[in-house]
């Protein structure tokens, strides 16, 4: 018998405004402890030097967080120019402190239409990517190299929104950008464009798919709350399991269907085609009916694909 999780069963996603200093791991294993959850996993890394949103998902609602992973995501930058350092963020080793008082923001805006739109990135050594399963960025910490291809990603907006002159000029940006952005990469690209070197100096993750900052707790109030009130009181600011896939058409089932569907067999959903074609991933959802309320009424059992012949077959079912 595999070994039993300690912990309730809490199901539901919380945006956290993860601090300074502290790994995407760490902030949510403190959720985790706060919460008192058998199960929880964060949707995209952030590194300790960065802050903002990060969905931490907890319980069933684990099963989606492939869906975040893909989602696109908006950051708050500093990028410091006249400085290389080999991590191209403020936690790793200067290479080269040349300096770049020349450097103007017009100069700055000219080059910026070149890495805006589809766009290719060599990933950092720095990154969490993994080669034979070590993460690339312990394998830099031993001062390893490995070659890397280019990936393609899309920066939707690349925009200044304040320019610092000096002997290190600094300009704070705003980025929309495509899952597998390297936020550091961006930066040590343009630096290299310029021919002066930059790196990250601060960054904040501003949105992640859905989801944006203004929705986002502090682990500071959380643990205030947690301080005050029981564990159980924590769940009111969860959001529900389905929160991060609302772009996804949804399927409601009878009771009797949904049985058959919860055993993980595909079933008839009528309605299907009118939302989406075969093919697509749809929510489904098994209609209750037992109140008033519309949205008590549903039940939310999973995601499935849309088959060829009207039916939906289960992907990733909630366990109740």
């Amino acid at each position: 018998m595999g070994r039993r999780r300690k912990g309730r069963p809490v199901n539901g996603i919380l945006l956290l405004d993860k601090p300074l200093g502290l790994s995407s791991n760490s902030a949510l294993q403190r959720v985790r402890h706060l919460f008192g959850a058998a199960k929880g996993g964060h949707t995209g890394s952030l590194d300790p030097l960065a802050t903002g949103v990060l969905p931490v998902c907890l319980g069933e609602a684990t099963k989606f967080t492939q869906f975040l992973l893909d989602a696109d995501k908006r950051y708050r930058a500093t990028f410091r120019f006249g400085i290389a350092t080999a991590s191209g963020d403020a936690d790793g080793e200067i290479l080269s402190e040349d300096g770049a008082p020349q450097l103007t923001e017009k100069q700055l805006e000219q080059v910026l239409p070149e890495f805006r739109g589809d766009i290719t990135q060599i990933p950092s050594m720095f990154s969490a990517l993994k080669h034979q399963g070590q993460p690339l960025y312990k394998l830099a910490r031993e001062g390893v190299e490995i070659e890397r291809e280019a990936r393609p990603v899309t920066i939707f907006s690349l925009d200044i929104m304040a320019f610092r002159a000096g002997e290190f000029p600094e300009v704070d940006v705003d980025i929309h950008c495509s899952k597998g952005t390297y936020v550091r990469t961006l930066a040590e690209d343009i630096g290299q464009r310029l021919g002066c070197g930059a790196y990250v100096s601060k960054l904040h993750r501003s949105a992640a798919g859905p989801f944006d900052e203004s929705q986002t707790v502090s682990l500071s109030a959380l643990q205030s709350l947690r301080e005050s009130q029981s564990a159980e009181a924590l769940d009111e600011l969860l959001l529900p399991m389905d929160a991060g896939i609302t772009h996804l058409a949804a399927v409601e089932l009878s009771e009797d269907t949904a049985h058959y569907f919860r055993q993980g067999q595909s079933v008839m959903a009528p309605q299907v085609y009118q939302l989406s074609e075969e093919g697509d991933i749809v929510r489904v959802f098994e209609n209750r009916g037992e109140t008033s309320e519309r949205a008590a009424s549903l039940l939310f059992l999973g995601v499935a694909e849309v088959t060829d012949d009207g039916r939906v077959a289960p992907k990733r079912l909630v366990v109740f």
